[in-house]
């Protein structure tokens, strides 16, 4: 595939990662050898369709980062090492700060999203150059339950209209940066956003393109996820 634009790919690692149980955050736990963080880099750092990295760490760990992480595995394309905040928005607002393009193409993914692959990153920068926001995504397979206030069944949608969401998510550089900028002009109290689509939608009315992901670009977020993703891993080697 042939881009267009510049890209920039924010890579977002501040998290606390509570739900693992451990006292290392999920992003530096090893898959096969290696934190999970370095294949979240690796697949943007070996991209020809990657400009630049922004990295994005939690307070304190930026110097760990640059050494453990950047440096170690010659990540070449991180130009900058940004400090999140405490809240995920506030991570991406401040990397979103760091870009000092006008014009381009973000690409904005989960540090503890270790499984991304290159036919993702051609889907969405295609995708986003299309319809100017994006975002990776698979249907639902399992029948999902909407519960009351109880923990009862009250509905069951339609399992043809559900999305799994992922990361990549990927924006034209100006749409994002308005949208973030307008998002942090709200008292904190009313900031209630999950991913960046709730910013472009929630802010700026903006429809965004569920793009093809795939099942293996699982979130770690479980001690039950690392053998799964050790085992993809261990697959993508195998089929190189």
């Amino acid at each position: 595939m042939m881009k267009r634009q510049h890209t920039v790919a924010i890579v977002l690692a501040a998290g606390q990662g509570k739900r693992m149980g451990t006292k290392i955050q999920k992003q530096y736990l090893e898959i096969a050898g290696r934190p999970v963080l370095f294949y979240s880099l690796a697949v943007f750092q070996n991209s020809p369709l990657i400009d630049e990295i922004i990295l994005v760490t939690g307070e304190g760990q930026e110097e760990y980062c640059k050494k453990e992480i950047v440096e170690k595995y010659s990540f070449t394309k991180v130009g900058k090492i940004v400090t999140g905040g405490k809240e995920r928005y506030e991570s991406v607002y401040h990397a979103l700060c760091a870009v000092e393009r006008t014009e381009g193409i973000v690409f904005i993914h989960d540090g503890a999203r270790p499984l991304a692959e290159e036919e993702i990153l051609e889907r969405t920068l295609r995708d986003a150059e299309k319809y100017h926001a994006c975002v990776a995504a698979m249907p639902v397979k399992d029948t999902i339950k909407i519960a009351d206030g109880e923990d009862f069944a009250k509905a069951t949608p339609d399992r043809r209209s559900l999305w799994m969401i992922q990361t990549p998510q990927v924006f034209e550089i100006p749409l994002i940066k308005e949208a973030y900028t307008r998002l942090m002009q709200r008292p904190e109290e009313e900031i209630q956003v999950t991913d960046d689509a709730m910013v472009a939608e929630q802010i700026l009315g903006t429809r965004v393109k569920l793009t093809e992901g795939s099942y293996r670009n699982i979130k770690i977020t479980t001690p039950d996820d690392l053998p799964v993703a050790e085992l993809y891993v261990k697959q993508m080697r195998e089929k190189r």
